[in-house]
């Protein structure tokens, strides 16, 4: 499990050790992941992804792999579609020398022709080369994930929370397939399972189609904000996601690189895997229901400990607090 002290990552650790799977967690500095309350059955081995040698040698140590989940982004951090690239091919490489049978991968939508946001090209870029190094591949697409502590979460709750006149552009009117945390680990665990999921590349929503508008206005409802809605000729996205950086706590670069790719098309049409992977019990999670739960937790739990994956946990960047 590359990522592992991630948002997803962390969590996705504690829940493949529940369905029955023995899990391997790495970092660049293991004494990070001390932090985490995940299962003591868990072994942790050092691993940095952007170096070649260290891959080969975390699965030499890690043993026979069957699964390999690589969920490693660097979005925010300087060059990040480079640095992710060559993660991505070294990775992948060195999964093939160790006998791995299958990688799992989890990026975001790739909207038809459309030119991409570089976060969105990135992220396609990657699962490229993740497939084309001769192991079978599922690549798992997510336009936004709706949880606590989760990138995209945080980005609508800080703007909700922070800006009584809140602008709408009109490319915020654009539909949009969110997911529920809880749903995208239900499909990555289902990942791991040859016999039921083919290798392939599989959207996953919830299967409601809201506006980027209509979620910020539902958590605004959910959390009994009074806010003044705007709508505004189209906007550069590029001032918006300066204007987005200086308003919420987010690392500026990462909340700018995520607003840069609202304007595409994060609406969904390929609903496949439903088909093939029953939905949890209780169905998929409603985006007003994620967003309620989203804000539930008071972040003093751990991950393992906590009673929902959707909950903030202490462990989340500082930025969720």
């Amino acid at each position: 499990m590359t990522g592992s002290s991630g948002y997803i990552g962390s969590r996705l650790v504690v829940q493949l050790e529940r369905a029955g799977h023995q899990v391997v967690a790495t970092a660049r500095d293991v004494t990070k992941l001390t932090d985490f309350d995940w299962p003591a059955a868990v072994a942790e081995v050092p691993l940095d992804v952007s170096d070649a040698g260290s891959c080969r040698e975390a699965f030499a140590v890690a043993g026979d792999v069957e699964v390999a989940y690589f969920l490693v982004h660097s979005i925010g951090e300087g060059d990040f579609a480079a640095q992710d690239l060559d993660s991505a091919r070294q990775f992948a490489a060195a999964a093939r020398e160790a006998g791995v049978s299958r990688i799992v991968y989890l990026g975001g939508f790739v909207p038809q022709q459309e030119e991409l946001s570089e976060h969105l090209e990135s992220r396609a870029d990657v699962g490229d080369a993740l497939g084309e190094a001769g192991v079978e591949l599922v690549w798992l697409r997510a336009a936004v994930v709706l949880g606590g502590g989760s990138t995209s979460y945080e980005l609508v709750r800080h703007i909700a929370d922070r800006v009584p006149v809140i602008p709408l552009p009109t490319w915020m009117q654009h539909p949009v397939s969110p997911i529920a945390v809880t749903d995208v680990l239900h499909y990555l665990v289902a990942a791991a399972d040859r016999d039921q999921l083919p290798a392939g590349a599989y959207e996953v929503s919830n299967g409601e189609r809201p506006t980027y508008a209509d979620l910020i206005r539902a958590y605004a409802a959910e959390a009994g904000l009074r806010r003044l809605w705007l709508p505004v000729p189209p906007v550069p996205p590029r001032l918006v996601a300066t204007i987005a950086s200086w308003l919420t706590p987010l690392p500026r670069e990462l909340a700018a690189d995520l607003v840069m790719s609202l304007p595409n098309s994060m609406e969904t049409h390929d609903d496949r895997i439903r088909g093939m992977v029953p939905d949890p019990h209780g169905g998929l999670v409603t985006s007003r229901e994620a967003l309620r739960r989203a804000r539930q937790g008071s972040r003093t739990a751990g991950v393992g400990s906590s009673g929902d994956p959707a909950h903030r946990v202490r462990t989340d960047p500082d930025w969720s607090a």
